[in-house]
């Protein structure tokens, strides 16, 4: 059962109008407990919210600072990657006097191509190439029947003509004779008769020397060496038909000595001397071979701008064959200061030489440039730069004035052997 014993109503009013009025110690001592944990929990939060909003600036401003540090990494990076590197060298001063190589060929002192002087068939050859000839030894022999027909013609009349000369030599003496005994005999017949004689020793005179052209007509088909020298080429087979002067029989060359021209560059021409020894190389020969200035021209070739120089070289033994390649080493001294650099340093565009310099600033700058003489891996400039300044070798295209850039010093690859 319950124990449970509700309070009169009466009771029950009074009692909450009591609590409503007098409060007791026991109900306020509640509510102070309660309502500070709230307060305190205000203020744990916004201290919270301050402490993330602070390590929020926080992380950006550490991200800003990266990030600035990070772009300005790649902005050097990219500046130093993109700044080139090109190889330089320095211009040296031109020697005044050098050995300038030129090129050669080999020819006979002699050289001559044989035609024949008369028509005819070849009947025979005698001498045929790398034969040795002397002057006046057979090379061929041609068949002229027409030729010798016209020269037994020829002596036929010329026999002719003596005879009628010596029956008017006869005539004139027995006129002559007359003439002194009898006075029969008018002037104007003897005058006649010894005007016969005149006009038949002409005749005769003309005979003979019809006689003497057909006569060496006909011995032009003796084909013969006009010097000694060793035969070249040969042209011709028995039975071929030639005409006079319009086939070539033979090539005959004089071997010893033999002859070289060079032509020397303009700016070179005035140090030449004549009897000056100078080198002549073949490749298929070892060491250098002497040879000697025979001739030089007296005048520049307008043309070429050069200068013709003949040489001399002894071959004695046939050794040296004509026609060979040569190349002649030839002191010569210039009268002009120039500057050679490297054929890798010049930039031709529209005509126009220049060299890329690098200044002082390590900035790139484009010099117009005056060139001289091209000496293979080298080239003379005369104008343009001095000995001071920084060339670029290999410039690449990419290349533009007052762009900054790092060097490397060039060196040059070791000829081949």
């Amino acid at each position: 059962m319950n124990d449970y014993h509700p309070l009169p109503k009466d009771e029950t009013e009074n009692l909450d109008a009591k609590r409503d009025h007098d409060p007791s110690p026991s109900t306020s001592g509640v509510n102070s407990i309660h309502g500070q944990p709230i307060k305190n929990s205000i203020l744990t939060t916004k201290h919270i919210a301050l402490g993330l909003i602070g390590l929020l600036l926080i992380s950006g401003a550490t991200r800003a600072i990266v990030n600035h540090r990070d772009a300005k990494a790649l902005q050097d990076y990219t500046a130093a990657t993109l700044e080139r590197t090109v190889l330089i060298t320095k211009a040296k001063p031109g020697a005044l006097q050098q050995n300038l190589r030129l090129p050669t060929s080999l020819r006979g002192n002699t050289e001559a191509v044989i035609y024949a002087r008369t028509n005819g068939y070849v009947s025979t050859w005698h001498k045929g190439i790398g034969d040795y000839a002397k002057r006046g030894d057979l090379l061929a022999t041609l068949d002229t029947p027409e030729q010798e027909q016209q020269l037994a013609q020829a002596r036929a009349e010329r026999e002719q003509i003596a005879a009628q000369l010596e029956f008017a030599e006869k005539t004139l003496s027995r006129w002559d004779s007359l003439a002194q005994r009898e006075s029969a005999i008018s002037p104007q017949d003897l005058d006649e008769k010894r005007s016969l004689v005149r006009q038949t020793r002409a005749d005769l005179n003309a005979a003979d020397a019809n006689v003497k052209r057909l006569g060496n007509v006909e011995s032009y088909r003796n084909i013969r060496a006009p010097f000694d020298g060793i035969i070249t080429r040969r042209s011709i087979e028995i039975g071929d038909y030639v005409a006079q002067g319009s086939k070539e029989l033979f090539a005959i060359t004089q071997t010893d000595p033999l002859r070289a021209s060079i032509w020397v560059p303009q700016s070179f021409a005035d140090g030449l001397r004549l009897n000056a020894e100078v080198e002549l190389t073949l490749r298929e020969q070892q060491g250098a071979l002497e040879a000697r200035i025979e001739r030089i021209a007296g005048g520049i070739d307008p043309g070429t701008r050069s200068r013709q120089v003949d040489l001399l070289l002894p071959n004695p033994n046939a050794t040296l064959l004509p026609g060979a390649y040569a190349e002649v080493n030839i002191p010569v001294t210039s009268g002009v200061e120039t500057l050679v650099v490297p054929a890798a340093t010049l930039i031709i565009r529209d005509q126009f030489q220049r060299i890329a310099v690098v200044e002082p600033d390590s900035k790139i700058s484009f010099r117009n440039v005056k060139l001289g003489r091209d000496l293979g891996r080298d080239v003379e400039v005369l104008e343009g730069i001095s000995t001071s300044d920084t060339l670029v070798v290999s410039p690449p295209d990419q290349l533009v004035e007052n762009e900054p850039v790092k060097t490397m010093e060039w060196k040059p690859a070791a000829p081949a052997r």
